[in-house]
């Protein structure tokens, strides 16, 4: 593939829900563009782009997949489009940002049968919030039960204005043949293999292709007072300016073009490849903004400019290494290029250049501002990091982070497992930067938590197929906590006698609860000596270490203060480990006359829905105990219901919300108190935490 300058690359992401044909799609387009031999089938396991076992067994797309064709317009002019095939599953949505970073066009791939489907939804909110240009493709138009005008109403209901239709299929569903171009009013019928050629304008279509005509025309020319004026004094502007200004609405993200066809015969798609070639801003029309310090300034894609580079891809290849991919902000990149990490201060060198295509690799000589390139074995360098020039240090600027709200507490299986679990998690982390471990003192477990059970489920299975790393998993343990409600007392005492120096301690302890969050107090008040100075701290050593270890209920003690005021010991028999073991004793029994109670954590959760789904959800988080502290309105009208949830409740909640609103909800949640446990649910909790 040859070097093209900046404003002849296209950066295009396809979107959309899972099962839309975006693979597919990308297959077709680099087919026609005489990138592939073959096209392969999701089905079949065959496809090109799709390749990891994860992603065959499971027929849909896992991770982002570059598929770049080289591609010459009807007018001659040839580009290269570096084509971005991402996941449409939501546990993947990871991989959905890390392209959106670097697009210039976001291609949403719409089934004809399904049409608007709950992630080209979201999808749609996230590319419209980042500003990037958006087109519309109506795929599979040769399916039973395809409707294109269906699918073009229900674009307008759901986003509202501004969808132009530039084609209309010809025939439709099995009778599919070809598409009718809008603008320059021309039939194009197709031929196995893609192929198309001009035909006649079929009697039913050609009355409503004209009425469309007109309309798109009008609805373009208002954006441009020179044409306008033109065209209502009767002179219609040429499918060329058309163009142009469509070009300059899409990239304001006022218009939207609507095209139609279907990857698996092939209609349409070498349209579709020519509208993302002629209507797509280039990179040299989009600067990007970068932070330096405490300022957001706009670097142009400049060949000539200084060399940046973003990395938003990274992929752990148990053979080659680390593979980073990164587009060329500015300047042009070289092999054995040297820059530096903005994150880290550490100099990389570029050992050498190349093209991915799927799992294919083609060494490049150059990468220029604009382009995606690749490059092997940046051992310091992971997916969002920026290189720069010394003495540069700048960041592309962050948007919006997927939140992993799913957990699993993982065990390795062998203790040779466990020696490599730790290096495995930190690459695996590299390529899919949505994932977090966490390591939890208070349980001993270590969490691994993703967007969902697919998520964590493809993961684990990652960890053993490249990593030889072996976990079981379990659920993850709630920190619950113990306090008391009233006041105690109790003696500790030790005394033992077995020939020599025997032991002996008497610890007199009182309890009383504190408020909650105020941790722990202890007090000496011995006085008269009936404990000497020098064994107070012993004393304290014995009741710390029995907090931690467990109260009465086993679980870490907290909010109280403990009081020793009085006791005895022995001259000879007397020691520190006495009068820890007599603090132990005295501290469990003056817990249990106190009146001890469980603690557990309460969460504070913001569930994001539409409005239709509020009053169900509503009703569920009353059903896992917990309480709704207020509602808000948000973005898009739908609405924010703010609530205090046990955190033991929300341990699928990340499954069951998605499951409740159709995928629509989303939520976030944090720790913000502890709360006394019910009485009648303590011996449930200690069951089922004896049996983890």
């Amino acid at each position: 593939m040859k070097t093209y300058p900046t404003e002849d690359i296209r950066n295009v992401v396809l979107l959309g829900h899972s099962g839309a044909g975006k693979t597919t799609v990308a297959e077709a387009l680099m087919a026609r563009a005489g990138a592939l031999q073959r096209v392969g089938r999701v089905d079949d396991g065959t496809s090109v782009l799709d390749t990891e076992p994860e992603e065959v067994a499971r027929h849909l797309s896992i991770s982002l997949a570059l598929a770049p064709f080289e591609w010459t317009t009807p007018g001659g002019r040839a580009f290269k489009v570096n084509l971005i095939d991402c996941p449409g599953y939501p546990d993947f949505v990871g991989e959905v940002h890390a392209a959106l970073s670097i697009a210039d066009l976001a291609v949403f791939v719409l089934s004809a049968v399904e049409g608007v489907e709950v992630q080209t939804e979201l999808l749609w909110r996230e590319a419209r919030a980042r500003g990037l240009a958006r087109l519309v493709f109506v795929n599979k138009d040769d399916k039973e039960r395809a409707d294109f005008h269906a699918v073009l109403d229900q674009l307008r209901a759901v986003f509202g204005n501004g969808f132009a239709p530039l084609q209309l299929p010809l025939g439709e569903a099995g009778a599919l043949h070809g598409v009718a171009d809008v603008l320059s009013e021309d039939a194009f019928d197709y031929e196995p293999g893609g192929a198309h050629h001009l035909a006649a304008m079929p009697d039913d279509v050609a009355g409503e292709e004209h009425r469309l005509h007109e309309e798109v025309v009008e609805e373009i020319v208002a954006g441009d007072d020179d044409q306008l004026e033109r065209y209502l004094s009767g002179d219609e502007p040429s499918v060329a300016e058309l163009a142009c200004t469509l070009a300059h609405q899409m990239a304001a993200g006022t218009e939207f073009p609507v095209l139609v066809g279907s990857a698996a015969s092939g209609v349409g798609i070498d349209r579709l490849a020519d509208f993302i070639c002629e209507l797509v801003p280039s990179p040299a029309d989009l600067p990007t903004p970068v932070v330096a310090g405490t300022e957001t300034i706009a670097v142009p894609a400049a060949p000539m400019g200084e060399p940046l580079v973003h990395v938003f891809k990274t992929i752990a290849d148990p053979f080659v290494g680390q593979l980073s991919v990164f587009k060329v902000l500015s300047g042009t990149i070289r092999s054995d290029d040297r820059l530096v990490n903005a994150r880290t201060g550490v100099e990389e060198r570029l050992h050498g250049l190349f093209v991915l295509r799927g799992k294919e690799q083609t060494a490049v000589g150059v990468a220029v501002a604009g382009d995606i390139a690749a490059v092997a074995k940046l051992a310091g360098t992971r997916t969002g990091d920026t290189l720069a020039p010394k003495g540069m240090p700048v960041r592309v600027r962050e948007h919006a982070t997927v939140v992993p709200n799913y957990g699993v507490a993982i065990v390795p299986v062998t203790q040779s497992d466990d020696d490599r679990l730790n290096g495995a998690l930190h690459r695996l982390q590299a390529e899919d930067p949505v994932l977090c471990v966490d390591r939890v003192e208070e349980t001993g477990q270590t969490v691994l938590r993703g967007v969902g059970d697919a998520h964590i489920a493809v993961t684990l299975e990652r960890l053993a197929r490249k990593f030889s790393v072996r976990v079981d998993t379990a659920d993850v343990r709630v920190p619950y906590r113990e306090t008391i409600v009233g006041h105690g007392a109790a003696e500790g005492k030790v005394k033992k006698q077995s020939g020599g120096h025997g032991q002996f301690a008497i610890a007199n302890l009182r309890v009383a609860p504190l408020p909650r969050g105020a941790g722990f107090e202890f007090s000496d008040a011995i006085v008269g000596g009936a404990i000497p100075r020098n064994y107070v701290p012993a004393v304290q050593k014995g009741v710390e270490d029995t907090m931690i270890s467990g109260g009465v209920h086993g679980f870490p003690v907290v909010d109280v203060r403990v009081e020793c005021y009085d006791g005895k010991f022995h001259s000879v028999d007397s020691s520190e480990m006495a009068f820890k073991t007599a603090a132990s004793l005295g501290l469990k029994q003056a817990l249990a006359d106190a009146g001890p109670a469980v603690l557990e954590p309460i969460s504070m959760v913001r569930v994001t829905v539409p409005s239709g789904f509020q009053g169900d959800v509503m009703a569920d988080v009353t059903s896992r105990r917990g309480r709704v502290h207020g509602t808000d309105v948000a973005e898009h009208g739908e609405q924010e219901i703010i609530a205090f949830v046990p955190t033991s409740e929300l341990a699928r909640y990340a499954v069951e919300l998605r499951s409740m609103t159709a995928g629509r909800g989303r939520f976030t949640a944090q720790h913000d108190h502890y709360d006394v446990l019910p009485t009648h649910l303590v011996d449930k909790v200690k069951k089922s935490l004896l049996k983890s």
